[in-house]
This record gives structure tokens, sequence and C-alpha cells, in this order.
């Protein structure tokens, strides 16, 4: 529906008038010129709309595009199909063509001659390589408490989580540091080696430098603690691609679960408040069934496997 503004009702109402008592004594009346009353008498058809606005757009502009500059532009187009505005328009000045990255966009826009974007490659990932018994190869990976979980005396402390994660069974073991280094990273080993109730043959970390030196900048990175106690133990030691935490992707999600239903709800006090209620955290997550492992917790899934005479 069009819009009937008041300028149109004063303009039919001054026509009428015009019609009826003369042009002169409607420009009287209504306080305007004859040439006026005479521009919309000419412009009437009965109707409303034909006393609107028309747009005051000029039909031409002194610096516009010319016709060779227009066809500079749809030739390069039609041989740079894929070239983004800055690159289109730096091509075109390389021939001559001067006028602005806006002025160029204008045109393109008007002409609707964009750059026609080619689909990106679609990432086709590697077939998963599934277990085929626990401790065949566990995560490992270190979560930065949040900040707003610590209060009281803890508040302006670091506290981090270590999380081991068996992949054939989602079976953890957390364990709560105050120092992010090779050292935790050793000790914690040396507990998770305790606590699984399995043996482990490999253990996959992200390249962080407390696990490997692999990404410092020195010549001739030396084992770290937590390397050489790998080594010791007989334990195979994987690096995921450098940046790609993807590939370690069950600790990741965990983790995720880990501030959804843990750090989101929980405020600790004290280093030791906090190691208690992770261990507790912990204990619930090894019991609660989990739809990957046909809805048995990860404790039952590995009870089972043993039950079964496959433990090796």
């Amino acid at each position: 529906m069009k819009t009937v503004t008041q300028t149109m009702r004063y303009r039919q109402a001054l026509i009428l008038y015009a019609n009826k008592y003369g042009v002169t004594k409607a420009a009287i009346r209504y306080k305007t010129n004859r040439q006026y009353i005479y521009r919309w008498k000419k412009r009437y058809d009965g109707t409303l709309q034909s006393l609107a606005d028309r747009s005051h757009r000029p039909n031409s502009h002194p610096n516009q595009h010319t016709e060779s500059e227009l066809k500079l532009i749809s030739d390069m187009r039609r041989r740079n199909p894929n070239a983004g505005l800055v690159v289109f328009w730096v091509k075109l000045r390389q021939r001559g063509y001067s006028r602005s990255i806006t002025g160029l966009y204008r045109v393109l826009k008007r002409t609707k001659q964009g750059a026609v974007k080619p689909p990106n490659p679609k990432y086709i990932p590697k077939p998963y390589e599934k277990m085929l018994f626990p401790g065949q190869r566990v995560q490992i990976d270190v979560k930065f408490v949040p900040d707003a979980c610590l209060v009281g005396e803890a508040k302006g402390k670091k506290f981090y989580q270590y999380t081991a994660i068996d992949e054939y069974s989602r079976f953890r073991y957390l364990e709560a540091f105050e120092e992010h280094s090779t050292y935790s990273s050793t000790l914690f080993l040396e507990h998770l080696i305790e606590k699984f109730p399995f043996p482990i043959q490999c253990v996959q970390t992200d390249n962080g430098a407390e696990f490997t030196k692999k990404l410092l900048p020195t010549k001739n990175p030396t084992p770290t603690l937590f390397e050489a106690r790998l080594k010791q133990c007989g334990i195979a030691h994987k690096l995921i691609r450098p940046y790609t935490p993807r590939h370690n992707g069950k600790v990741e999600r965990s983790h995720r679960k880990d501030n959804e239903y843990f750090y989101a709800t929980h405020t600790f006090y004290s280093f030791y408040d906090f190691k208690k209620q992770l261990a507790v955290h912990s204990r619930k997550y090894n019991k609660f069934p989990m739809r990957p492992l046909n809805w048995k917790s990860p404790a039952d899934y590995i009870n089972a496997f043993i039950s079964n005479g496959e433990v090796f």
C-alpha cells in the first residue's frame, strides 16, 4: 500500500480550489505562487499518488564512469572472475584506471559484477583409529581452572587440572596441581600409572612445554623430565600435530563438559577444597553411563572387558 502524505492532500486541495475559483485566488488563499499551481495541475490525474514527490536523484553526473571505463571493468571482470575488490582495483590501475576504490565498488555493486568466490576445498578427516583394548592409548592434557571459580584465600592464585582419558573406555583420571610444569606432568604420570586399572602402552599429548621441548627455539632440544619418565616406564609418547587440538579430541571434549557441569556451578576457597571437589567430580564421571559405551559407565566398561577374559 502506497503512503499518502499531508503534502499530497494539500496539493489536491489547492488544485480543487483553483479549478473552482481560479489560479490567482488559489495562490492568494494558499500563499503560494501561480507557477507552483500550474505545475501540479499539469501532473494531477485525479489520484493522490500523482501528487507524490518523485525521486530527486539526478539522471547523470559529470564525474560518472565513461563508457570506455565501464568496458574496461567488464572485460577485466570477465578475465578475473575470482579477484577481490582490492586486487581487482590494483589490476585496473595497472591498465590506466584512475577512479577511487569506493567508486569502483559502487559500479561493481550496481552492475552486479562482484567477485565469484570459488568453493573452499572440503576438509576430509582421516579415518579414526579405534582402540582395541584399555590402555592402548591414553590422552593427557592440562586445563586452567577459571579465575571466576576461585574465591576467598584462593582468589588470585592459579590452579590446574591434569586430565588423562583412555581412548577405549573413556576412563578418566584427574588430579589438581598448583604448578604447570614438566615436573607436575611427571608427577601426574607416576600417579596415573598407579591409579589406572590397566597397563598403558601409549600416551598422547599436545606440544606444550610441560610435555616436550620439540617446539621450543632450541637447536638440539633435550628430553623433558616427562619424556624421560615415559621412556623409563616403556610407554610410547605420541605428539599431535601442532595447533590441532581436535587430534586430542576426547580429552578436549571432556574439558568442555567439565566447564558445563563442574566449573560453571562450583567455587573453591583453597587448593585443598579444589582438590577435594575435583576428586568427587572424577568419581561421578567414571560411574556415569555414556552413549559411545552402549550406555555403560567407563568403570563398568572396563569391568566387562576384564570379566570377559580379554585383559592382556
